[in-house]
């Protein structure tokens, strides 16, 4: 089983409107949050999958509830609180990137203190953390902790997910992410993230001082142009994205960390050894299994992540 750790919420996309009044607006709500959707795109790849967050007791909150369960994600690591269920308001561009804005302080996704750190057991094989629950308290020094606890134990991947708009102090979000890669197994990154974290740096060189810790790979994806996996034993290589008409890509990223979740639990590969013992081939099917995932998602409309059998 894995165990992601982080938000749920819910987000808003907004719908034009028949009547063209500008004082009406129309919106969509699909239940989301980059860890929510790691959780259920898990589930429908055939994982076993918890998710470690605080739901609030408000309707929204219920909703993401019954989602989860409607997916099979297991709800024994899930913490209730008496706050309100965050909302992220998106606009989706041109290209189909999606922009943010949260509606999200004092929320129920926050609140998970060190009193709420669970006890594992050794049917939990790896810990998936990443977005700004990395860097919001009190949330963020509790996922820290966890980590900290589990690192060399089990598997742990990291997705910085960098949203500027929860926590805008790129500094907080660099000091966090620089702690946390001294303790990841496994990182996915995209592009985005590294821009807005070393604008002035090259990729490949900040992927490889990565490197120099315990991390073994790191995937950096790149929209359009595919992604990019560097090894610390077998160097680093490319693939192209695949064609698909793009609807939007909310929810590619998460795919793809699913995605790279699941090939390693169906190769029971899914271990900080089994890491490690991974040949440049298999590394190759991984990166592939994750890029054909992706397009999926983005053949859909918001993070309508894919199942198992979409995937040859």
């Amino acid at each position: 089983m894995y165990l992601v750790c982080g938000e749920a919420l819910f987000d808003f996309f907004s719908e034009d409107d028949a009547s063209g009044l500008a004082s009406k607006v129309n919106f969509k709500a699909i239940a989301g949050g980059s860890p929510f959707n790691v959780a259920v795109g898990l589930r429908r790849l055939g994982v076993e999958a918890a998710l470690f967050a605080g739901l609030s007791t408000d309707y929204l909150g219920r909703r993401l509830q019954q989602v989860l369960q409607d997916e099979g994600v297991r709800a024994d690591y899930l913490v209730d609180f008496a706050a309100p269920t965050t909302l992220a308001m998106v606009a989706v561009g041109a290209n189909g990137s999606p922009h943010y804005s949260f509606r999200g302080e004092g929320c129920a996704d926050r609140q998970l203190k060190l009193e709420h750190l669970p006890e594992l057991g050794p049917e939990v094989r790896g810990l998936h953390v990443g977005s700004f629950s990395l860097v919001v308290q009190p949330i963020a020094d509790t996922l820290l902790a966890l980590v900290r606890r589990e690192s060399g134990k089990r598997l742990i991947s990291l997705d910085p997910n960098v949203r500027l708009n929860p926590e805008p102090n790129i500094e907080l979000w660099r000091s966090r992410i620089a702690t946390l890669i001294e303790l990841a197994d496994l990182i996915k990154v995209s592009d985005e993230d590294l821009s807005l974290l070393y604008p002035e740096q090259d990729p490949q060189r900040v992927i490889e001082g990565w490197l120099q810790h315990r991390c073994e790979l790191v995937f950096l994806t790149r929209g359009g142009e595919g992604a990019t996996v560097f090894s610390r034993v077998h160097g680093s290589w490319s693939v192209p994205a695949c064609s698909v008409k793009i609807a939007d890509t909310v929810g590619a990223g998460d795919t793809f960390q699913a995605a790279l979740i699941t090939w390693l639990t169906e190769q029971q590969l899914d271990s900080v050894e089994g890491l490690k013992r991974l040949s440049q081939m298999q590394i190759d099917a991984m990166l592939k299994f994750a890029v054909s995932a992706a397009a999926l998602t983005c053949s859909k409309t918001g993070p309508d992540l894919p199942y198992r059998q979409q995937l040859a």
